[in-house]
């Protein structure tokens, strides 16, 4: 169909000119030029500025995490380094207005808007990708057609953009994940950096940075706020949606991926199943599961089970876990697993917030320093499990070495400080040292911080709160190069 026929060209023209207020006022919106930058922004905008590299960026992320908001702060920044608002365009694609266009026919439109005859040193956004069918085909035309203009688009429909942009965008699409906020960036959010302190400490023979509380028990009270309120920086920012979580997040996070994004992408016809599914999840967020338990306390077969866990992983909404055994070897048959939630607020959306004293409150900790650690990418994260005549053995993180497959460290992640009291109780942590031959380990806390000598074992306490802290910090230097 011809757009044209229903939708005047002027009103396409005027809907771009709204889009692009800089076309004449030289500036973004003042509702975005107010927001706080993402602590992330430094890392993204060195790929926008890749001009000599013919490559798209893709920006991807779950909903609500301030991907528009990154888009804006990026022009604003195009413009405060000399580039000419007139050719910055920002389209979001997910405007009906858009509809049966073409991202070429948008392109000629924005060239008329501002009176120019060329896309020669653009910066082209494209907002919301993922509502436009082959957008991945479309857009490598446009990419090796304009060799000297850059494309940044970005997209929530992670499932579709991330299998997409490595199938077949090859070599010609970067691809950059934007995460729900880590308890850094949410300390930094709220501008309650002054509760920690920053310093470095070695590590073997590097120094890296290691922060410090001023403060515990007011860190652990952000900490618990985190849990409940904090991957999402207008929730954060915000106490009105705080109070109407379940309306927020799950309208606009959770039911649109459950709803829409993952049924749409792949042809899901029993939604409710799907969000019955994931709701079962989300409750049971840092649990070990076996296929079998799942299909029968949910009702839903095994192989239908496996198609919806993909899925939501690939949406960003959950990550699974595999077990591996004392020596960290992973079992030929994979049995059982463990689920968590990308981000322990999700939780919080669907039933209601955690206080320091709920039962709760170990699983929600254990989900929040995963979620800090799915910030590092390539990262072969599992756990331990494993059985000894008639005892059990298990510890809560594992890195393995995916090229030596060994185990580089193991954590506990506790909210207790009970170990810290009875350090000889770590007997499944001390059996895995020793396994393989380490030194040391980390045990978490509620609020005590030491280091005590156990079966020659070193193990360090640290607050759950303050590791959080410092995975989030480690990982943006590492980033930073």
């Amino acid at each position: 169909m011809d757009n044209s026929r229903f939708i005047p060209t002027e009103k396409i023209i005027e809907r771009l000119q709204y889009e692009n207020p800089w076309w004449l006022t030289q500036e973004i919106p003042t509702v975005y030029k107010e927001m706080s930058k993402r602590l992330y922004f430094d890392l993204f905008y060195p790929h926008v500025m890749e001009i000599e590299i013919r490559r798209a960026v893709v920006l991807m992320g779950p909903r609500r995490v301030g991907k528009t908001v990154m888009m804006f702060h990026t022009i604003d920044q195009l413009i405060r380094d000399g580039i000419n608002p007139q050719r910055i365009f920002f389209i979001g694609i997910d405007n009906p207005i858009y509809v049966n266009l073409s991202l070429q026919e948008i392109l000629d439109l924005c060239k008329e808007s501002v009176k120019v005859q060329s896309l020669e040193n653009c910066f082209v956004f494209f907002d919301e990708i993922q509502y436009l069918k082959d957008w991945e085909r479309h857009l490598k035309v446009l990419v090796d057609t304009y060799p000297n203009t850059k494309f940044i688009v970005s997209g929530s429909a992670a499932a579709a953009l991330k299998w997409h942009s490595t199938e077949s965008g090859a070599g010609r699409f970067t691809d950059f994940m934007l995460p729900p906020l880590t308890f850094q960036e949410f300390i930094h959010l709220k501008k309650r950096d002054h509760l920690i302190q920053k310093s470095t400490i070695q590590y073997g023979d590097k120094q890296i940075p290691y922060c410090t509380p001023l403060n515990v028990d007011e860190l652990n009270d952000e900490f618990i706020q985190y849990l409940n309120f904090g991957g999402y920086p207008e929730v954060v920012l915000s106490d009105k949606i705080q109070k109407d979580m379940g309306r927020y997040v799950k309208n606009d996070i959770v039911d649109k991926v459950l709803l829409r994004d993952l049924p749409s992408l792949y042809g899901i016809r029993d939604v409710q199943e799907l969000n019955r599914f994931f709701t079962y999840i989300a409750y049971n967020t840092g649990n070990e599961f076996s296929y079998e338990t799942m299909s029968r306390e949910s009702g839903i077969l095994k192989e239908t089970l496996k198609k919806y866990l993909e899925y939501l992983e690939a949406a960003f909404l959950i990550k699974v876990l595999n077990k591996v055994d004392m020596n960290a070897k992973r079992l030929k048959r994979v049995t059982s697993f463990k689920v968590y939630l990308t981000n322990p607020s999700l939780r919080t959306a669907l039933f209601s917030p955690v206080k320091a004293t709920d039962s709760e409150m170990g699983n929600m900790v254990e989900t929040a320093i995963l979620s800090q650690w799915m910030h590092r990418e390539n990262l072969d994260l599992t756990y331990a499990r494993w059985r000894e005549g008639r005892s059990e053995g298990e510890v809560d993180l594992v890195l393995v070495d995916d090229k030596k497959f060994k185990p580089v460290w193991g954590v506990e992640i506790k909210w207790s400080n009970r170990f810290f009291d009875m350090p000889q109780d770590l007997t499944s942590l001390t059996k895995f040292c020793k396994a393989n031959s380490f030194e040391k380990a980390l045990v978490t806390t509620i609020d005590k911080q030491d280091t005590k000598v156990v079966s020659e074992i070193n193990f360090t306490f640290v607050p759950s709160s303050v590791y959080a802290y410092n995975i989030g910090e480690v990982t943006l230097r590492m980033k930073n190069g």
